[in-house]
């Protein structure tokens, strides 16, 4: 069954893909001049966005589901990495999620959640050089301040200072923020949404890679690259200097001719600047310990190790990032609660282009930043009318189909039952069995909505000429069904059953006419009833494209009424 995106997600897309298209503009600014603190420049402005929308899109559950979208957006970048930024964007969005939940959406909720979301940021950087070089950067950290306090004198223990202050830091920036959005989503209630022009050509959206489409994915090789990370590290904490070295240097470049872009972070300059400070910093810190226990030769050690540590960390993510685009995995998560997210990635690459051209350059938004966030978040409600009205609805065909005997009426029968106690209008015809003893004797009409009933079919009728097989067809009884069919009597019914198309239809006799009619209703649905035999012929004959097709021996009305039912809700806009 092809999934359709609620409207929850729909708004969590268009606000995932405001906050990944300032990522993608202004993050390339701020990097490309390597402004401090860029990432909480960035992390302010998703906080920003996340708060001020909230005002308008009241759905619980907006904020994680934005985070999502906006990380998977983000992932998507040539230069990402995919696990740091992914767990950052969503770390911040849960935790926006969590205080506005338990404090409410009050100024009280909002503040706490931008505090919290913004300090993430040092809370992750601390975990992540914990997880990237061991417990002894701790360690080193430790001694180094340590250190300095002797030399500066200072009687107070100052380890924990500087992580103190810089957590006020980016906790009164998350303030701040939050007040701007505030300020914004008030805004947005108190004046009407700023005229939104449709965004030029002339505004191209970033290329994103995809490693991933020509990939040779394994699954095998998935499991096996989760056990050599979790054997490297056994090795390095167990092994001598040289067993460790040698394993993980044969594993990176194993996993270099598999997978082309694993090295691409390590290469890069910075990562040995990084490796050759960490190691005589570790390699001092440890030699000059009072009572000598480490020298110079094993502190040096220590920190090639505390690198070796990291560049297995860093390439074996980025390996295991690209096997966890396998579409075998993405099938499974797609049958699970987050079976919406792809669709929702999908429609926020459509609609990233319209958002990059909204977002303005950075001295703009530090110049008026309410009035510049009003008034992309204007595109936001702008975007939702337009994939309102292009996602609405349109006529769906179901086909119920079985071999002959198996009940296709009854199951027909119990769908339109269950249909109408959902408060679904349904209409249309069944064709009921009539039986003499244990030999059928004939066919009745039943219209669905009236339970009127009317004589279709007899065995040995004389009266009447048309027959199919060994019935004879009271013309009557066929403009009566045709009459209940007629797309004027069903207009205010969301489901119509004809039961059953089959020979004499293809034959351009019987309901052919009616469902000729039905078909071209843009807005009618209809479920109906054929034979196996006949069902590819009804599907080529009708041009039915993309039909929702069940079978009677492999499912039951229940199952069947509640997906038709879902499918028929989830864009039903009130």
């Amino acid at each position: 069954m092809k999934h359709e995106l609620s409207e929850k997600w729909i708004k969590a897309a268009i606000a995932g893909t405001i906050w990944a298209a300032s990522e993608i503009v202004l993050g390339s600014f701020l990097h490309n001049l390597r402004i401090p603190f860029s990432g909480n420049f960035l992390t302010a402005i998703g906080i920003i966005i996340l708060i001020s929308i909230s005002y308008i899109w009241t759905d619980r559950g907006l904020f994680w589901r934005a985070g999502l979208i906006c990380a998977v957006m983000k992932t998507m970048s040539p230069s990402a990495v995919i696990f740091g930024p992914m767990v950052a964007i969503t770390a911040e969005a849960f935790l926006i999620e969590l205080f506005t939940r338990v404090l409410g959406r009050t100024y009280a909720g909002y503040i706490s959640g931008a505090m919290f979301a913004m300090s993430w940021n040092l809370f992750h950087k601390i975990i992540s050089y914990i997880i990237n070089y061991g417990s002894n950067i701790v360690e080193v950290y430790t001694r180094l301040l340590n250190m300095a306090q002797k030399q500066l004198n200072i009687e107070t223990d100052i380890v924990w200072l500087p992580i103190i202050i810089l957590l006020v830091i980016y906790a009164l920036f998350g303030v701040f923020a939050g007040i701007i959005g505030i300020m914004v989503g008030k805004k947005m209630l108190s004046q009407p949404p700023a005229i939104v022009q449709k965004a030029q050509g002339n505004a191209k959206a970033p290329v994103f890679s995809s490693p991933k489409k020509e990939f040779n994915y394994s699954l095998t090789w998935l499991l096996a690259d989760v056990l050599m990370i979790i054997g490297s590290f056994i090795l390095l904490n167990k092994t001598p200097w040289y067993v460790w070295c040698a394993t993980v240097t044969g594993i990176i470049v194993l996993w270099s001719f598999r997978y082309k872009n694993s090295l691409r972070r390590i290469s890069r300059p910075k990562f040995w600047i990084f490796f050759v400070l960490i190691t005589l910093l570790t390699a001092f810190v440890f030699s000059g310990t009072p009572d000598g226990e480490t020298d110079f030769l094993n502190g040096l050690l220590t920190g090639v190790q505390m690198n070796f540590r990291a560049a297995l960390i860093i390439v074996g993510f980025s390996v295991l990032g690209t096997e966890l685009y396998n579409p075998k995995i993405r099938d499974f998560f797609s049958r699970t609660t987050f079976r919406h997210l792809p669709l929702a990635v999908e429609l926020s690459v459509e609609s990233l282009p319209d958002f990059v051209a909204s977002i303005p350059d950075f001295k703009t938004l530090v110049r008026n930043p309410v009035s510049v966030f009003y008034n992309v978040i204007s595109h936001a409600g702008a975007k939702l009318s337009e994939i309102r009205e292009k996602k609405k609805p349109g006529r769906r065909i179901y086909i119920l189909s079985g071999g002959k005997g198996t009940g296709k009426t009854i199951f027909a029968k119990n769908i339109a039952g269950e249909m109408k106690l959902k408060g679904f209008p349904v209409g249309g015809i069944l064709a009921e069995r009539v039986m003499e003893g244990s030999e059928t004797r004939g066919y009745d009409l039943i219209d669905i909505e009236t339970g009127r009933r009317d004589v279709f079919l007899r065995q040995d009728e004389e009266k009447w000429t048309e027959k199919i097989g060994r019935f004879k067809i009271n013309t009557q009884g066929l403009e009566f069904g045709n009459s209940v069919l007629d797309p004027g009597n069903q207009e205010r019914n969301r489901l119509v059953i004809i039961d059953e198309i089959g020979r004499l239809e293809l034959e351009n006799r019987g309901w052919a006419p009616a469902l000729d009619k039905l078909i071209l209703s843009p807005v009618i649905n209809i479920l109906i009833t054929v034979r196996d035999d006949f069902a590819e012929a009804v599907i080529r004959k009708w041009n039915i494209s993309d039909p929702l097709l069940f079978k009677v021996l492999e499912t039951d009305p229940h199952e069947v009424c509640e997906k038709i039912y879902q499918r028929e809700t989830t864009f039903n806009i009130h």
